[in-house]
């Protein structure tokens, strides 16, 4: 037997190594929800503890944990506590982190039934789940990927797919030389993993027909092109600058008409679908073909977690497709002819963990929250002389200017090294802003007063008031 087989094998025996992990993980949850959100300086210079060349010799189990806990855990941000506001990054609710570690001994790989049985119960149930949550077609099926970049690749390949069948083009086997032409519409303000989609897929940026918005950013229905059969619509769900959601009901039943596919990027906004009170914000979707979301946003799942569904399930499997003599096919679920991957770790875990612990009463608890602290955010800054809010807070997102362009982007500056709380900047309406995200189940009224406060001395700050 090899020495490092040795090695392993009494380390798998003597489990000291995972008490260990286990340990040095629930120390840093201790901490994580009043630290400072952002690594300090010191913690990013000990980062250069990693560099060197690769090891020749095998290490100690205990010493590789010990130093990426001493030297990594300071130098992380701290987006799962309540005062990151950055980028929608959710935090994770207790049931889907503790789920991911249990799958973490398991480490499933979910390609097929034969491989993974348990994943493949899990997929059918949340799939099911979700139709009900979001008042889905019954035949719209579900593929659990990494994120929404994900989800819109595979929603708009299954779109593509679709299209050109239907003028008898089958891409599969012919390819794109000499296809008919596809049209693709949707608002200026697509967020950017769509192009990116788009791109991939073979459509070029200047073939697309983009639509004027409002001053929300919704797009202008009465500025859509007339649609037809051979065109893929894109909507979305929670503008990413201003959190605003399309008017669905009427813009897809006029391309319904027109029998254009519809795709939704939902990736954060979708979940207003399961709350009480702002359920209206999605009314519409369920006309759509395709839709794309996170888990590890509103959701709170850990990362990382990203889901497309489709109503078409020929669409999607047949763009997603794949074959090989050695594969075991099941007369279920066979994870892999909903994905682009074969090989995929088992998401579907955590994901299923945190809609059981939450339930439908939990879901729209946890997510009007995150929408009452964006509201408190966005009244408290309102009070304050020198900070204008742009958007009507209709969900989780806040979009906050100073008086000018470079004022805005100094205050932006000051509060990021304040690291009391983390925001982001974007450009929206020609303007530069700072961009707020509530995210998290953890961020109380405490949290925005604290964070609105660091705003506050940042800005006289700027100012040249301390």
């Amino acid at each position: 037997m090899a020495e490092i087989h040795k090695k392993m094998l009494a380390e798998v025996k003597d489990k000291v190594v995972f008490h260990e992990a286990l340990q040095r993980g629930l120390t840093y949850i201790d901490s994580v929800l009043e630290r400072n959100v952002y690594p300090t300086d010191e913690a990013l210079d000990n980062l250069n503890q990693f560099d060197e060349s690769m090891p020749e010799e095998p290490s100690s189990a205990m010493d590789v944990i010990r130093k990426l806990d001493h030297y990594g855990s300071p130098a992380t941000v701290a987006q799962i506590g309540g005062r990151y506001f950055g980028f929608v990054n959710g935090s994770v609710v207790p049931s889907g982190l503790s789920a991911k570690l249990l799958a973490s001994f398991w480490d499933q790989n979910t390609a097929m039934y034969v491989i993974s049985p348990i994943a493949a119960k899990l997929e059918t149930v949340v799939q099911q789940w979700l139709k009900s949550l979001f008042g889905l077609p019954e035949q719209t099926v579900a593929g659990f990927v990494s994120g929404t970049s994900a989800a819109n690749l595979c929603g708009l390949a299954a779109a593509r797919f679709r299209v050109l069948k239907n003028q008898g083009w089958d891409i599969n086997q012919r390819g794109f030389h000499g296809a008919p032409p596809i049209r693709i519409i949707t608002s200026k303000e697509a967020h950017s993993t769509v192009i990116k989609a788009l791109g991939l897929l073979g459509f070029g940026y200047n073939l697309i027909e983009f639509v004027e918005t409002d001053s929300q950013g919704r797009i202008r229905a009465d500025l859509i092109p007339e649609l037809d059969d051979k065109s893929i619509l894109i909507l979305a769900a929670g503008n990413v600058n201003s959190g605003s959601f399309d008017n669905f009901s009427e813009i897809c039943l006029t391309a319904r008409k027109a029998d254009a596919w519809i795709h939704i990027d939902g990736a954060f906004g979708l979940w207003a679908s399961g709350t009480k009170k702002l359920s209206h914000l999605t009314r519409g979707i369920e006309q759509a073909n395709s839709w794309a979301v996170d888990g590890h946003k509103t959701l709170n799942t850990p990362y990382d977690c990203g889901i497309v569904l489709c109503s078409d399930k020929e669409a999607l499997t047949s763009a997603l497709h794949m074959s090989a003599g050695y594969l075991v096919l099941s007369d279920t679920r066979d994870g892999m002819f909903y994905t682009p991957e074969m090989s995929r770790r088992a998401r579907i875990i955590e994901l299923w963990a945190t809609l059981k612990y939450l339930g439908t009463v939990g879901i729209d608890q946890m997510v009007y929250e995150m929408h009452e602290r964006a509201k408190q955010f966005a009244a408290e800054l309102s009070g304050i002389d020198g900070f204008t809010v742009m958007n009507e807070v209709v969900f989780n997102q806040v979009i906050v200017v100073c008086e000018s362009d470079s004022l805005t982007e100094k205050v932006l500056g000051f509060i990021q090294q304040d690291r009391v709380c983390w925001v982001g900047g974007s450009t929206w309406k020609g303007k530069k802003v700072i961009r707020i995200s509530v995210c998290s189940w953890a961020t109380t009224e405490q949290d925005v007063s604290v964070s609105v406060h660091s705003f506050k001395s940042c800005l006289d700050k700027a100012l040249g008031k301390e």
